[in-house]
């Protein structure tokens, strides 16, 4: 986990952030900093724009208003400023997007060939490599329809660390995984804590919150409305939303 002075740079930088789907404002004045080796997790109510502002990070979805900056480079949307920004960002989505036809390694190589434009020899070194740190390096041969839910998320992980992202932005990463296959998918998750990366996660997984966050963020009503230390935030939330929000997930 970090241990940023205060006076760090942080590594994403979002200011006066507004989504707007057409009248439907999902985000209102988001701002959020993410220091280098932090872990950063957002929690709140469904709707309350988690995922948008994932998204609006490595600008999959074009913010309405606001500026965000990775690394200290401001995100615009030409073509070559978004490429060069997206490729500092790994991002792990709720589905896994394996490509069926392709073996676990080969879905970990393409990108690092197509963008990165290493060899194949890099490409499958630095695959397998990643498929050791989760766990998986004996299916490397193997097609993802032979893989556990669990499993083909921790190779959907090994592929977007496969780019050398600055951070990683894991959206509800478990959430489409039955409860058994939860933990190892965290586990992974955790050593990447562990290990430094800077990581910004949505999830509904409180005790990986306590375990593995810096900071946790609670949005509601498409704003921060509170945010602090695990502790902090999810065992003495200060504001009405926060308490209401924890209320709810004990009675669940």
């Amino acid at each position: 986990m970090s241990a940023q002075s205060p006076s760090a740079q942080p590594l994403v930088s979002m200011r006066g952030i507004v989504k707007r789907f057409g009248d439907n404002v999902v985000l209102d004045g988001v701002d959020l900093d993410v220091f280098p080796g932090e872990v950063v997790v957002l929690i709140g109510p469904s709707g309350a724009g988690k995922s948008t502002l994932l998204r609006c990070i490595n600008g999959l979805e074009r913010i309405s208003e606001g500026t965000i900056t990775i690394d200290g480079d401001e995100l615009t949307y030409a073509e070559g400023t978004i490429n060069r920004i997206r490729s500092r960002i790994g991002m792990v989505f709720q589905s896994f997007n394996l490509f069926p036809h392709m073996t676990v390694a080969s879905n970990i190589m393409m990108a690092q060939r197509d963008v990165l434009g290493r060899s194949a020899k890099e490409a499958r070194s630095r695959a397998l490599e990643l498929l050791d740190r989760v766990g998986l390096v004996d299916k490397a041969d193997a097609y993802p329809e032979s893989l556990s839910g669990g499993q083909q998320q921790r190779v959907a992980i090994a592929r977007a660390l496969a780019m050398d992202p600055a951070v990683m932005l894991f959206d509800e990463p478990t959430s489409a995984l039955d409860p058994e296959l939860v933990g190892e998918v965290l586990h992974v998750m955790r050593e990447l804590a562990t290990a430094g990366m800077t990581m910004v996660v949505v999830t509904h997984e409180m005790r990986f919150a306590r375990r593995a966050a810096d900071r946790v963020v609670l949005m509601a009503d498409r704003q921060i409305v509170e945010q602090g230390t695990p502790k902090e935030v999810l065992e003495h939330p200060s504001s009405e939303r926060g308490q209401a929000f924890l209320r709810q997930l004990s009675e669940e």
